[in-house]
């Protein structure tokens, strides 16, 4: 029997609105596509319009680059391939912290423009998402001299020309962790933002152009999924990086078989939030809705599955519901907000069917009070209880603020329940138990397990997954490998 709150827990305070300032921020009516070093329109003349899920508004025109356009860009890369690869690290590294000084000095307007076309909050994007871009570009410059270090007596050489495709939930991060790696190491770079969330990548176009670093090096094409194909599917590109659905990944691995094209791929994710009830409970409670809400769910790695044990379930789910009740969702330039917008109607809608069909499977349904904006992709996080395995809820990624809830007696069965997903791409373990962390690190199917914590981030850590959650990794030295080859 599926159950609405009851409203029982309803924060009595209410926040005065802390909206962050536009006035500082600069966006275009039209942008172009970044190719060869120029900002150039694309061949067939087709754009499409970024739309600020907040409000449902028009921010821009995007350039819609065709199979023409992916063509300049390869060749672009490939021209300057060779005088790239010829550089010493020291040269390619100063470029690569000249661009990670830019983000930094221009931090504020790429947070508020993350937030505008994204639907994040502001804390997000100014807290986590643009510091820790920058970083990436930080860390790599340090590698790019030092690459006989990373792959001691094994003469490490670039691949040539990398395509990369990366998603809407992180999209200036998600442009950092390619792109650093792949200049350090010597490549040059086709870049494919999502259609919906081109806007800080092409901002970061004209960073990379403000930087002085020779044209062709890096080319910026905008588009949806036939743009990425023709990336994928352009002989002269050597290796493909993607990040975004597990269908898509399964559909661009077919692509490159038989080539001789290096591939990685980041994919979807259904991650474990396991508390034992020996952890920190308040502590406990923060992190899963840390990993679950405050992101709207957007993340791949995001706790979307939540095991308690069985003697503090009913005091954790007390405690979920109550801090569930506080929760601002609003304005994602509002200081206050802990939810935003959801990025697209058409992800708002896969959303809204998962909460349908957990409600027909018999799952009970709890969802704090929300006043949404009138305008707008809003969604209110979402609890479900008693659930089992086989529900779609339980094994399906949903990519929204929605948390499955189930309980476990012993270490065996929460394993087993944890690891009985097609991902294995994050967990994250609750417990004052360091040996209880560790050994669940060796048991979990899981490119991540977090310890007493959820979705933190360094620039000097690997992240990758296993199973239907992809292969390779990014970030880290691991994240040089993918981008070399040895002679």
């Amino acid at each position: 029997m599926a159950k609405k709150n009851n409203n029982i827990f309803k924060a009595s305070w209410t926040y005065d609105e802390a909206p962050e300032s536009t006035d500082h921020i600069q966006i275009k009516k039209q942008y172009e596509l970044y190719i060869d070093g120029e900002f150039t329109k694309p061949v067939k003349n087709n754009y499409f319009d970024t739309i600020n899920p907040s409000n449902g508004k028009k921010i821009a025109s995007i350039a819609e680059a065709s199979s023409e356009d992916v063509d300049k860009a390869v060749k672009a890369a490939r021209k300057a391939f060779k005088g790239w690869a010829a550089l010493t690290g020291k040269e390619r590294g100063k470029y690569i912290f000249r661009i990670a000084r830019l983000i930094q000095e221009r931090a504020r307007e790429f947070a508020v423009i993350e937030s505008l076309d994204g639907g994040k909050p502001i804390r997000e994007s100014r807290d986590i998402d643009i510091p820790l871009a920058a970083n990436h570009f930080f860390y790599y410059a340090g590698w790019a001299d030092k690459l006989e270090y990373a792959f001691p007596n094994r003469n490490p050489k670039p691949l040539g020309v990398v395509g990369q495709i990366i998603p809407w939930n992180f999209p200036l991060l998600m442009a950092a962790w390619k792109l650093a790696p792949a200049l350090a190491t010597g490549n040059t770079v086709v870049l494919k933002p999502a259609e919906t969330t081109s806007l800080t990548a092409l901002k970061l176009a004209e960073i990379i152009h403000e930087s002085g670093i020779p044209k062709g090096v890096v080319n910026i094409v905008t588009g949806a999924g036939e743009t990425g194909a023709s990336i994928v599917n352009n002989p002269d590109v050597n290796k493909i990086a993607f990040t975004g659905s597990t269908g898509v990944g399964k559909y661009i691995q077919k692509a490159t078989a038989g080539t001789n094209k290096k591939l990685t791929l980041e994919l979807g994710g259904k991650g474990a939030n396991i508390i034992f009830e020996d952890a920190a409970i308040d502590q406990a409670v923060e992190g899963i809705v840390n990993a679950i809400f405050f992101n709207q769910g957007h993340v791949c790695c995001a706790g979307s599955r939540l095991f308690v044990q069985e003697s503090v379930a009913d005091l954790v789910i007390e405690k979920l519901k109550r801090r569930m009740e506080t929760l601002i969702v609003g304005d994602p330039l509002d200081k206050n907000t802990d939810i935003g917008a959801i990025n697209s109607k058409k992800q708002l809608q896969t959303i809204e069917n998962y909460i349908k069909i957990g409600i027909n499977e018999g799952g009970e349904i709890y969802q704090p009070t929300c006043e949404f904006p009138k305008q707008g992709n809003w969604c209110a996080p979402t609890l479900f209880l008693n659930v089992s395995q086989s529900h779609r809820i339980v094994q399906e990624e949903i990519f929204g603020p929605v948390l499955a809830v189930q309980t476990f007696r012993t270490i065996d069965e929460v394993i087993e329940k944890a690891n009985n997903t097609p991902y294995g791409l994050s967990a994250g373990v609750w417990t004052e138990k360091g040996s209880k962390i560790f050994h669940l690190t060796q048991k979990l199917n899981a490119g991540v397990v977090w310890g007493n914590t959820f979705n933190k981030f360094d620039a000097t850590s690997p992240f990758g997954g296993y199973k239907e959650s992809g292969f390779g990794r990014e970030g880290g030295l691991h994240g040089l490998k993918p981008y070399v080859k040895f002679e």
